[in-house]
């Protein structure tokens, strides 16, 4: 796997994300919201514009996984409170269960350590049964849960979800 930092000058790249991540989300998350949230969400969190802003100016870090036949899944992440906050992590259908979760891990923990975080924390929807056991499996446990309004109408019904990071 390779992972690549996403660069805010990058303008292509980023499209490239964006028409990536509402592949994986309207495939993904029809089972779990509506196809409308889906489409609000991905406007408001995903769009090439949303992620360019999310880099630019609100801190965050995106990295896309590549393998021999494109983008294979992405995450990002922001720096919080000496801890690192996994804002996004989705692999393609193609993709799952060929070992990213993994690499990703031992990725995100590795940056933790050159930045001196503590803890990797999310948020996953309380129906996304397959994220949380993935998570579970990664060491993460459940710390809270939560109900953000997104606007429109919407909700995220989230459990917040921390792992601890080992220091070597």
């Amino acid at each position: 796997m390779d992972m690549v930092r996403l660069q805010a000058h990058n303008p292509e790249a980023i499209t490239e994300l964006a028409r990536t991540a509402a592949e994986i989300w309207r495939e993904y998350y029809i089972s779990i919201i509506t196809m409308d949230q889906i489409d609000y969400m991905i406007g408001k969190y995903q769009s090439a514009q949303a992620v360019q802003d999310q880099i630019e100016n609100q801190g965050y870090d995106y990295y896309v996984m590549h393998d021999e036949g494109g983008i294979a899944g992405y995450l990002s992440v922001k720096e919080e409170d000496g801890k690192l906050f996994l804002s996004k992590f989705y692999v393609s259908k193609e993709n799952r269960g060929k070992g990213y979760a993994s690499q990703a891990m031992v990725f995100l923990e590795q940056l933790c350590r050159e930045r001196g975080l503590s803890h990797i924390w999310l948020t996953v929807n309380r129906h996304n049964e397959s994220s949380i056991g993935v998570y579970q499996k990664k060491g993460f446990r459940t710390i809270r849960e939560q109900v953000a309004d997104i606007g429109n109408g919407y909700v995220m019904d989230d459990y917040v979800m921390e792992k601890e990071v080992p220091v070597f």
